[in-house]
């Protein structure tokens, strides 16, 4: 309940930020336009969102006849989460990783890569995945698909204050880069912690779907560990899905904690090691 309603503020202030652009570039006029504007692309996302991602990562999509064992894995684990079974994918990439999208559970995809069905035993893959059901389970995908679509329009309206210097010119070129510049970073940083508060709770629901929060626990530090040293091509040709996959995919891993799209594993490792304790 308490990340919800984080979560919610967190929204609610990329909406504010959002109206506030609207409002310096057109008045009136502009907030409404601004609010019209983040209505339709979120509404084009919540169909085409999960679409969109799976093609941008080139994911290709698993049979039970291709992958009986992997299959009869996520099934089992969606029973136990009484959820529908998510359609099943796989990343052409040898950094181990995962990502789970879908604007529902009924409509849930859930997209490993190679890399790690190669490198991970059998309980962390399973631990992978109970997280990944517990993104769809909580919606936590649609969530995330909303902000980007939101800081993505944010920062639309940024780079329009740069050209119009706002209402009546009100601020002039200074005040055009100003917004164009702070707006997209104070969106970014509101997109990130919404992420990285809803990691923690799919952390730990999926430890409690699959049983064994200790094998996600070691599958998170595995994970964290290999994705430095291989390069995801799809992820980095599209940095802003990054905040989907369970651990950063991107090489910047050692940025400032302020822009990590994830909380610190460590930290994540503990609180399932307390949760098994």
């Amino acid at each position: 309940m308490t990340g919800n309603i984080r979560t919610f503020i967190l929204m609610a202030a990329m909406t504010a930020l959002l109206m506030i652009l609207g409002q310096m570039i057109g008045g009136t006029g502009g907030m409404v336009f601004a609010l019209v504007l983040a209505g339709a692309t979120n509404l084009w996302a919540w169909w085409n969102s999960d679409k969109a991602m799976l093609r941008q990562q080139n994911a290709v999509p698993v049979t039970r006849a291709q992958s009986p064992q992997l299959y009869d894995m996520v099934q089992r684990l969606a029973q136990r989460a009484q959820m529908p079974m998510p359609a099943l994918y796989i990343l052409q990439t040898e950094q181990p990783n995962a990502f789970a999208t879908g604007r529902d559970p009924q409509n849930g995809a859930v997209a490993v890569t190679q890399g790690l069905l190669g490198a991970l035993s059998h309980d962390e893959i399973e631990g992978v995945i109970a997280h990944e059901l517990a993104h769809i389970r909580n919606r936590d995908t649609l969530t995330m698909t909303v902000t980007a679509t939101l800081a993505g329009a944010i920062a639309m309206l940024g780079n329009m204050m740069l050209f119009t210097g706002g209402r009546d010119n009100r601020g002039g070129l200074l005040g055009g880069i100003l917004a164009m510049v702070l707006a997209p970073v104070a969106a970014g940083l509101v997109q990130m912690a919404i992420s990285r508060t809803r990691e923690y709770e799919a952390d730990r629901l999926g430890a409690q779907i699959c049983g064994k929060p200790l094998a996600l626990a070691s599958a998170l530090a595995r994970i964290s560990n290999m994705a430095g040293r291989t390069v995801n091509i799809p992820a980095e040709r599209n940095p802003a899905a990054a905040s989907m996959y369970i651990v950063n995919p991107l090489h910047a891993l050692r940025a400032d904690r302020l822009f990590a799209t994830h909380p610190p594993t460590e930290e994540r490792i503990a609180r399932l090691q307390a949760m098994a304790r």
